[in-house]
């Protein structure tokens, strides 16, 4: 099959295209041919080694963790899919190896889910990651409610967009940082918009005097900061890419694959109640220059590698 891989630690040009084995299909996975796979921040960390000493590393490593496609063949010990059948997956195994920026991945059946039929291929595949972060910190770390003000970081980015649409969902208010010209955007999702940088927490007072109930932190630094100076006395805070939220009381956290979770996002998405804009899709041959684009940070919504442009059917 053809794939995206590398062979040592580095930046995007340790990338390489080209043939790679076809994945073994155990009993308790499921054989899917990647339609698309959507890019993610921890793809470029995952790369550069920043989490050897979370996860084994088995090079030559197919990089990507989201997927989208189609099931061509169940595990022997599977019956919640079959052949044809539309899927979507959060697919993280406790190693790095095989990914899903190739033709197919071999993906655990507890990491998938149905693909929604309103969504397209490359709209579904910016769907899993994104959506379980922001799902399970909203209602499983930071344990929002009806009525409370959150604050949702970079909420035009892939897991901020997400986090607002099921935080609105959830009956909150909703407040979200970004750049100018992403906050009609922002309005459009139903979060009221606020403008990152210097003077940040004193914009947030301003717009929630009596604090903020739960802040969501995409960014870190200085972001994080101004969310701990702006909570509410019984407020909390949550971080997925800064530890110092341990010093102001918070919590960090790492999503993990949940096949139940998941099912959850895809109904909502079916509904209507959540969308997944998708900024840019290169084929898959250009993945590289899809992690660089996703590493300057100032993408709105997804941005996906479309397999089936260079993998037509047959």
């Amino acid at each position: 099959m053809k794939a995206i891989s590398y062979s040592r630690f580095g930046d995007e040009g340790v990338l390489e295209y080209g043939e790679r084995p076809d994945p073994t299909v155990g009993p308790d996975t499921v054989l899917v041919k990647v339609r698309a796979a959507a890019v993610n921040p921890v793809d470029r960390q995952a790369r550069e080694g920043a989490l050897d000493g979370l996860l084994d590393t088995v090079f030559p490593v197919i990089p990507g963790w989201d997927v989208s496609g189609v099931v061509v063949q169940p595990g022997v010990a599977v019956d919640e899919f079959a052949v044809g059948d539309e899927v979507i997956g959060y697919v993280r195994e406790d190693f790095l190896g095989r990914g899903t920026f190739a033709e197919y991945v071999a993906a655990p059946v507890r990491t998938l889910a149905r693909k929604p039929l309103r969504l397209s291929f490359e709209e579904a595949a910016g769907l899993p990651l994104a959506g379980l972060t922001a799902y399970q910190v909203l209602h499983r770390v930071l344990r929002v409610q009806e009525g409370e003000t959150v604050l949702v970081h970079a909420a035009a980015g892939g897991v901020g967009s997400l986090a607002v649409q099921l935080a609105r969902h959830a009956g909150c208010r909703v407040i979200g940082t970004a750049s100018e010209r992403n906050h009609d955007h922002l309005r459009r999702l139903g979060a009221e918009p606020v403008e990152y940088g210097d003077g940040l927490a004193d914009r947030l007072r301003a717009l929630a005097p009596d604090g903020i109930d739960a802040a969501f932190d995409t960014v870190g630094g200085d972001a994080l900061r101004a969310s701990a100076e702006t909570l509410a006395p019984d407020g909390r805070l949550a971080s997925i890419v800064d530890t110092e939220v341990f010093s102001y009381g918070g919590r960090y956290a790492f999503v993990r694959p949940d096949a139940e979770d998941l099912a959850h996002l895809a109904e909502l998405a079916e509904q209507g109640i959540v969308t997944v804009h998708v900024d840019r899709v290169f084929p898959l041959a250009e993945t590289a220059a899809a992690q660089r684009l996703n590493a300057e940070g100032r993408t709105r919504g997804k941005i996906v590698v479309s397999v089936d442009w260079d993998a037509p059917e047959g």
